[in-house]
């Protein structure tokens, strides 16, 4: 979970790096690292609690599009994650859906290679062999 965590953060950077309507502040690096994991944090709880409620009830819309139509919850997800952090004081914002639809693209392309290296998505059982 702890390697998710990270690999969420990095590819988020890597979004606020790439993509200009997504802006990470702080005061040094020491508090943008903080805020990235921060950030991590809060988009996770929003892809495990908000996420499964917007597919089912969109769930003709994603058959319709053939998936498509996941992109764009994925930008709104991104969204919502930006507004949470703007009241939970984080330094993190979207400006606009564009920039959601764009970097929500990366930070799942990034996270996913990221955790591939990091081993987060292998079995408990091959972590430690016997």
């Amino acid at each position: 979970m702890l390697l998710r965590l990270i690999a969420t953060a990095v590819a988020t950077g890597v979004a606020a790096w790439l993509v200009p309507g997504i802006t990470v502040t702080g005061h040094n690096t020491t508090t943008q690292v903080l805020t990235l994991l921060g950030v991590a944090v809060v988009l996770g709880l929003v892809n495990a609690l908000v996420k499964p409620f917007a597919q089912v009830l969109s769930g003709c819309l994603i058959v319709l599009t053939f998936g498509l139509f996941l992109f764009v919850i994925n930008a709104l997800m991104l969204m919502l994650t930006s507004w949470l952090c703007g009241v939970l004081g984080l330094g993190f914002h979207v400006n606009g859906f564009v920039a959601a639809l764009i970097g929500s693209i990366i930070i799942s392309l990034v996270s996913w290679l990221v955790s591939g290296v990091l081993g987060a998505n292998r079995p408990e059982v091959d972590r430690y062999p016997q």
